[in-house]
């Protein structure tokens, strides 16, 4: 089995040596390769900017921004047999990044942030019969809320199955989430670390007796 993952966050340019990200540190993306890898699946992993080992046995691929994410996940994507959708990719660009450095002496500074493409999204759309999506949600409030929200996304993206879980996952080694299909919930909501949480989800997508 082909499994592609994403990781990490995106970052977008303002000037030569600024940027806009996220906070995410790629430790969900790594630890669903480690277990990929780790039963046997041919794992490519593309990674943002992060300070993490990549685990043995998967290829790597480095991404910086949302462009360069399209363009990997565009070569890649027909190959696979499975994507796990785990980067934090950004929502937006600066419209005009600057080719040099900006000076404070310049003065106040107006940012113009346009809407990044739908990166999920399009993917879904052209997928092929058994090719199978994972995609993630950060929602906040209490779980019948952040469930229907992330209900909404899964149908909205057409992915197959969605891990949501909240803000404070990221960063952190431990994840309250649960993952949800478009018949249910197939993971209940508990605490859990992210290579456990990983594990679950290369169970879900692993070969087998449909789900």
């Amino acid at each position: 089995m082909k499994l592609l993952v994403t990781a990490g966050p995106t970052r977008e340019p303002i000037d030569a040596v600024r940027f806009i990200t996220n906070a995410s540190s790629g430790q969900m993306g790594y630890a669903v390769a480690a277990a990929g890898v780790a039963t046997g699946m041919e794992v490519t992993l593309l990674t943002g900017p992060v300070a993490l080992e990549a685990p043995e046995g998967c290829q790597v691929v480095p991404f910086v921004t949302v462009a360069d994410l399209k363009a990997a996940l565009d070569a890649r994507f027909d190959a696979c047999d499975a994507l796990v959708m785990s980067a934090a990719v950004g929502d937006f660009a600066v419209q005009r990044p600057v080719a040099g450095k900006l000076h404070r002496t310049a003065g106040p500074l107006t940012l113009t942030l346009v809407p990044t493409d739908d990166l999920l999204g399009t993917l879904a759309a052209c997928k092929r019969p058994g090719q199978r999506i994972v995609a993630f949600a950060v929602e906040e409030g209490p779980p019948d809320r952040a469930q229907a929200a992330a209900r909404a996304k899964l149908a909205t993206k057409g992915a197959d199955l969605i891990v949501v879980n909240t803000s404070a996952a990221m960063s952190s080694q431990a994840s309250e989430a649960a993952i949800l299909s478009p018949s249910g919930v197939v993971l209940p909501w508990a605490r859990r670390s992210k290579s456990e949480l990983a594990g679950q989800i290369i169970r879900l997508l692993a070969p087998g007796p449909a789900r």
